[in-house]
């Protein structure tokens, strides 16, 4: 009998598994829940070069997938195809090659060459269902373009004679568009799509974090916090009057009873770890949570009906945390031949995720035009960094009544109030709510 092989877990592979290409960051569209638009943006525009994308051609055989996209537009890159051509040569044939892009520039001739040249997996930017919305949220874009560019990859599928070309969606939810989602679905399958990956929006600034369709508390911190609620009413009790119960002068004995039924709940999320922000939760919007999941179970439906493989986010955080860039052995490649592990960290920029303003810096461990792809990824700190995120002995900032804290609100960031040196306890990436190409 044959010894059982052991997989080794990607993450600690002697290769990345995944590679994320950011191939430009000029855009054509001026979308206002895109980072390049909001104020102290560091993004700069820059195309990357044939040059720096050989520099990855070592990693090409142990590829799953690679996806050619970061902030900018892909399409506008003048060597996309050429990129698609080089690295196909070199991957396995189980692997794909795939971007998103607004489908602006898609005509009949650029889907040709795209789909010629190798491409697996495109997915286009189709965030409403009517016109108005999409044109709003979208803007310089037309939902008649997208119309175009499904057009187009369908020729282009049949001529080129690659059936097996995949064609979808991402959908960016908001409180705005939350009901749009479901008829955009049937919109893009009409259409010829064949997947849709539902993401909620990362915000930017403190106006677009109230259009956030996501909780900010974790699913099993709201679990418990509904029971105690209809615990209170079964007793007579309003449970959204604690704070004014907790701090009156001389309590009433029903006043008492709540402070003590509140005290009860705090003590079990204690014993079973999970963070209770008692503050965040009673602030709620009341029946908010169970809209956006009863839309998602409804946008559900559709797919099955339709037959599109549907990822949908979560309705709240997950409270158990699992980095799948990470996780998935990914690397992102910054347009200037920059290495990061994950999209949080690729950047620099200003964001709301958690409801309060942080400034993320980005976590470089080397640059492609002094080191190759795998020297990099092999490094001790790059490993290690690996190795530590893992293991999520990082703090959970959102489920924080402190946060944000110095050891967060830093424009240089050292370590966290767990005295560990990975900068990831404010990523909601890792806790369901945010999706991409992957």
């Amino acid at each position: 009998m044959r010894p059982r092989r052991v997989q080794v877990p990607p993450s600690i592979r002697n290769h990345p598994s995944r590679l994320f290409v950011e191939v430009t960051t000029r855009c054509n569209l001026n979308c206002f829940m895109c980072v390049k638009q909001q104020e102290g943006s560091a993004v700069c525009d820059g195309d990357l070069t044939p040059e720096i994308f050989d520099r990855l051609t070592p990693a090409f055989p142990h590829l799953d997938s690679l996806v050619l996209n970061g902030i900018g537009e892909p399409l506008l890159s003048p060597h996309l195809e050429n990129f698609i051509r080089t690295a196909r040569r070199s991957m396995p044939p189980q692997s794909w090659i795939g971007f998103q892009t607004n489908g602006l520039l898609l005509t009949g001739l650029r889907a040709l060459s795209l789909v010629d040249a190798g491409l697996d997996r495109i997915c286009l930017s189709v965030d409403a269902s009517s016109p108005d919305t999409f044109r709003k949220i979208r803007e310089g874009g037309e939902l008649l373009d997208m119309e175009h560019a499904f057009r187009a990859l369908a020729t282009a599928r049949e001529q080129c004679g690659r059936p097996g070309l995949q064609v979808g969606i991402e959908f960016v939810l908001m409180r705005g568009n939350l009901d749009e989602l479901t008829p955009a679905l049937r919109w893009a399958a009409e259409h010829g799509a064949s997947f849709a990956i539902v993401t909620h929006m990362l915000p930017y600034d403190a106006e677009h974090a109230a259009e956030t369709a996501y909780s900010s508390c974790s699913a099993e911190a709201m679990a418990m916090f509904n029971r105690y609620r209809d615990k209170a009413e079964e007793l007579g009790m309003d449970i959204y009057r604690y704070l004014e119960a907790r701090w009156h002068y001389g309590r009433s004995e029903g006043d008492q009873r709540l402070v003590d039924l509140v005290a009860e709940m705090r003590g079990e999320a204690e014993q079973r770890g999970i963070f209770l922000d008692l503050k965040r939760l009673l602030q709620m919007e009341p029946g908010w949570p169970e809209k956006v999941a009863a839309v998602f179970a409804e946008a559900a439906v559709v797919a099955r009906e339709w037959g599109i493989d549907l990822r949908l986010p979560e309705v709240a955080l997950k409270e158990e945390r699992h980095c799948r860039f990470v996780e998935d052995g990914g690397a992102f490649v910054s347009w200037d031949g920059s290495i990061s592990p994950c999209y949080f960290l690729w950047h620099r920029y200003r964001c709301y995720a958690s409801g309060w303003r942080q400034e993320v810096q980005p976590k470089v461990f080397g640059t492609l035009e002094n080191e190759g792809i795998l020297e990099i990824w092999n490094s001790p700190d790059y490993r290690r960094f690996r190795e530590q995120v893992t293991g999520y002995g990082y703090p959970t900032c959102a489920g924080c009544s402190l946060a944000p804290c110095d050891y967060v609100q830093t424009d240089r960031f050292e370590q966290d109030c767990h005295i560990g040196e990975v900068p990831c306890g404010a990523c909601l990436w890792c806790m369901g709510v945010f999706q991409c190409l992957s």
